[in-house]
């Protein structure tokens, strides 16, 4: 969420506080989303909250997924985790209306952040599970 935030401004011009209004209205409904004022606190801790709970177990089913890969796979089933991620979080969330606000992230900085969380968690696990360094093998 957080290198979403700062790739926001800088790729697509919004506000850092786009992404946090996003996934923070899961629980605290539309009204949340932008463009309501830039800094909401209840909103963006609501976002964290959601969004490490959500990470914690995409990346434990990465990380089931990985057992049996070997170390020079990690990082491409990583990438492939992170793209169908998106997929799921952007096309099939909002399509029968369950968050239909999520279609609004349908964008090259949300693919990059997702395909980044698959990467990075690959590698992290890798590193975590004492293999030998992902991109080595």
């Amino acid at each position: 969420m957080m290198l979403e935030m700062v790739m926001v401004p800088l790729f697509l011009g919004g506000s850092p506080w786009g992404p946090p209004r996003v996934i923070g209205a899961i629980a605290l409904g539309e009204g949340m989303l932008p463009p309501p004022p830039p800094v909401d606190l209840t909103v963006v801790m609501v976002a964290m909250v959601i969004h490490f709970v959500l990470s914690v177990v995409f990346a434990a089913a990465l990380a089931w997924g990985l057992g049996r890969v070997s170390h020079g796979r990690a990082l491409a089933v990583g990438a492939v985790f992170g793209l169908g991620l998106y997929a799921v979080n952007v096309y099939l969330l909002p399509s029968p209306g369950v968050f239909p606000w999520f279609a609004m992230a349908r964008n090259g900085v949300s693919i990059g952040v997702h395909l980044a969380f698959g990467v990075l968690t690959a590698w992290f696990y890798g590193l975590w599970a004492g293999r030998r360094h992902p991109v080595a093998a």
